[in-house]
């Protein structure tokens, strides 16, 4: 392993921290709103009596409504509390632990948006970034010297070093070099790296207690960004002066007189599909990885709209399938999005050929 391949790892984590940490309020109970709500009643009650009409009040169905509690959204959510396992059945099982606040935080002006707050105070998923990041560090620089040990011995790597490895030997050979083209073995401590990291997020999603960071829009957004980045200055290496070209469309194999409108009509969507492939790896990433939530808890859900045990074998039943599904689905995320990387820069540095 390459020290570069840890340190982009870390990057990813911080670079993604800054966008993804957002005030959010904590969460409340519902003692305030059944106080308020039975002040209203026996306000509407002395109304009634006074003026002598009748008032039909539905204060338990008022009740139930105000005591609702909203499982989905801050599962798939950012917010400023940490779920921890607390032996608390009232409670389900977790205590709420708030994260601390009061950090660095600064504006950066945007042009024609205006400010751009800034807040460095970790939230949920800022913490599982960093789990995602000490996690990726400690397996691969792990494996790594397992297999300088094994190696000096003359043995092969075996258990979690040589499953790895073999990952590792399968992308970098068989995804990464067949795409980003001749010596390409410069991107590949980073493609790697993005692939580990995002899987290992993905997976977090799948534990109970914690959060799936990528299925929030700023973190995959950033990661976007970063891939972005990589591609443009690949390119630029590559090309030279001609990296203009990429931008410019200037068909040198026809009469002036049809370059000029072709240059006017497609350098527009010249560069607008530079912007359209960090948009894909951030929307495809971000919306597989909510939408499976977003299904598991509608299907337990269920079990609560109707308020009967009777159904509930089926919506488990079929949680768990959609489960099963999200962890092959983990992989395969990690797996499009490190592809797509490929793809594209092996396109803009082909572009020289």
């Amino acid at each position: 392993m390459k020290s570069g391949f840890i340190a982009f790892a870390l990057a990813a984590a911080v670079a993604a921290a800054p966008l993804v940490a957002q005030e959010h309020a904590a969460p409340t109970t519902a003692a305030p709103a059944a106080d308020a709500l039975d002040s209203a009643l026996r306000a509407r009650q002395e109304k009634a009596q006074q003026s002598g009409g009748a008032v039909v009040l539905q204060s338990e169905a008022e009740h139930k409504t105000a005591e609702t509690v909203d499982i989905i959204t801050p599962h798939i959510t950012d917010g400023k509390h940490l779920e921890v396992p607390w032996f608390d059945p009232a409670h389900g099982f977790q205590r709420a632990v708030t994260l601390p606040s009061g950090w660095p935080s600064f504006d950066i002006p945007l042009p024609l948006i205006g400010k751009f707050h800034v807040d460095t105070s970790p939230t949920k998923l800022v913490v599982m970034l960093w789990i995602a990041a000490a996690i990726a560090v400690m397996l691969l620089v792990g494996a790594a010297r397992s297999h300088t040990r094994r190696a000096a011995q003359g043995l092969p790597p075996k258990g979690v070093a040589g499953a790895i490895e073999s990952m590792i030997l399968y992308m970098r050979n068989e995804v990464i070099l067949p795409n980003v083209g001749h010596h390409g073995e410069g991107f590949v401590p980073y493609l790697l790296t993005i692939f580990f990291f995002i899987l290992i997020a993905n997976l977090l999603g799948l534990v109970p207690y914690m959060g799936t960071a990528t299925g929030n829009i700023s973190v995959t957004a950033t990661l976007a960004i970063m891939t972005f980045i990589v591609i443009e200055v690949a390119g630029m290496r590559a090309l030279g002066k001609g990296y203009i070209n990429t931008i410019i469309f200037w068909p040198t194999d026809m009469p002036i007189y049809m370059r000029v409108p072709l240059s006017l009509i497609l350098s527009p969507v010249e560069l607008m599909s530079k912007f359209t492939k960090p948009f894909a790896l951030a929307v495809r990433l971000f919306a597989n990885m909510t939408a499976g939530h977003i299904v598991v808890l509608a299907l337990i859900g269920l079990i609560f709209t109707f308020q009967s045990y009777v159904i509930a074998p089926a919506p488990i039943a079929m949680a768990v399938a959609i489960m099963l599904l999200e962890l092959m689905v983990a992989f395969l995320q990690a797996f499009i999005f490190t592809l797509l990387s490929s793809v594209f820069i092996g396109l803009v540095r082909e572009s020289a050929h």
